[in-house]
């Protein structure tokens, strides 16, 4: 008798089209320009690989010294790092993950009983369906929406709540809309979760990539009128996806906040997971963390100002605004099916982009593009998807 799987594995598991047709691509040898890398260190990006190394080789890494929210010298560079946002953090409210996709699971299971609901914004990345499904999480969707920058539908949010919800999750800035959140809709989001006793998670692994040079403000900053976690790492933050270095920073109410804390430490000591050489590195990669940000962002306004550029040659695709973060998304003519379309695209146009369904937008007609792609890579992408629309 074949053994039975749980049914929170039942995924469909058959490959996409484009993710088929970029294979064929590869194993044909067809030169494609990639716009959908999201690896960092695959881009051309100079590192201090000298220092990133060193940083490893200490001699403390062969001692075990377990704690389950992670060393203190590594939770205070984080606490550090919240300093330069303007955010007053303690040690102790801080937990190293090796992951944000950990970091996220810990939540859920923190808070929530098997079919009890998280509300998600969409559109949004899909890793969440997974992470949900497999802590027996329902995600319930609310929209964002679009009218000269991307809003909130507050009223539609409302209306998703019900007994069965215990957090509301958001991305600041939002990926791959690239936008943040407003103060007015921040206040009004800690209003909601206060009438109805939910958590606020918010994601900052974007923070510090604006594209118009200003400087955000973090949820970690400010008054925390209701039971708010915090999550970012290194993945982002340092360009180094590799190295497996998040958190979860907690803020509220005291009392909140304390019960929260509590659980979460025995959380985090059943599965004590990140290695102690990365907690004795943490310190010195975020002092580093400059020389990688000052690149992305500058490859990021680049690529964004090239894309204007050329599609002001008469094109019949518009890009939508983007204040922050590594993606671009366009607005193209609704011909065929996204999935179709970027699987022609790299089949007979030698370019790849991710379709609109990938972030789960709500019909067709939209296309989104990776601003990490290396400049000559990106210019001549985008002039691949002008001439098919032209």
């Amino acid at each position: 008798m074949p053994v039975n799987f749980a049914r929170r594995t039942n995924w469909d598991l058959a490959m996409s089209e484009t993710a088929r047709a970029l294979e064929e691509a590869g194993n044909s040898g067809q030169a494609v320009c990639n716009l959908t890398v999201s690896n960092p260190t695959i881009c051309g990006f100079q590192y201090n690989e000298q220092a990133i190394v060193a940083a490893l080789s200490v001699p403390a890494v062969f001692y075990y010294e377990p704690d389950p929210r992670g060393m203190l010298h590594a939770r205070e560079a984080v606490c550090d790092y919240y300093a330069t946002h303007s955010a007053s953090l303690p040690p102790e409210h801080l937990f190293l993950t090796t992951s944000t996709s950990e970091a996220y699971s810990s939540l859920f299971r923190l808070l929530c009983n098997p079919d009890d609901e998280v509300l998600i914004a969409q559109p949004s990345y899909p890793l969440f369906d997974f992470l949900a499904q497999i802590c027996d999480v329902r995600l319930v969707p609310y929209q964002l929406f679009y009218d000269h920058g991307w809003h909130i539908d507050l009223a539609g949010l409302r209306q998703q709540i019900t007994p069965r919800t215990r957090a509301i999750a958001l991305v600041h800035p939002n990926n791959p809309t690239g936008h943040f959140t407003s103060a007015v809709e921040r206040a009004q989001l800690e209003e909601i979760c206060a009438e109805h006793g939910l958590a606020l998670i918010v994601d900052e692994v974007f923070l510090d990539f604006p594209l118009d040079g200003q400087k955000p403000q973090s949820f970690a900053a400010g008054d925390h009128p209701t039971l708010t976690f915090v999550l970012s790492g290194l993945s982002k933050i340092c360009g180094l996806p590799q190295m497996k270095a998040s958190w979860i920073a907690a803020f509220g109410p005291d009392r909140e906040v304390k019960s929260a804390l509590d659980r979460l430490e025995v959380i985090a000591d059943t599965y004590l997971s990140m290695n102690a050489p990365i907690q004795h590195a943490l310190p010195s990669w975020l002092a580093g963390r400059n020389l990688i940000q000052e690149q992305i962002r500058s490859r990021c306004r680049a690529n964004l100002a090239t894309l204007d550029q050329l599609l002001a040659k008469r094109t019949l695709i518009s890009r939508l605004e983007v204040e922050a973060g590594w993606y671009a998304i366009l607005r193209v003519p609704a011909l065929m099916d996204d999935e179709e379309l970027a699987a022609l695209l790299i089949r007979e146009h030698d370019v790849a982009v991710h379709p609109g369904h990938f972030f789960a937008f709500p019909d067709t007609g939209w296309l989104v593009v990776s601003l990490l792609s290396p400049q000559r890579c990106f210019s001549r992408g985008i002039e691949s998807i002008s001439r098919f629309f032209r």
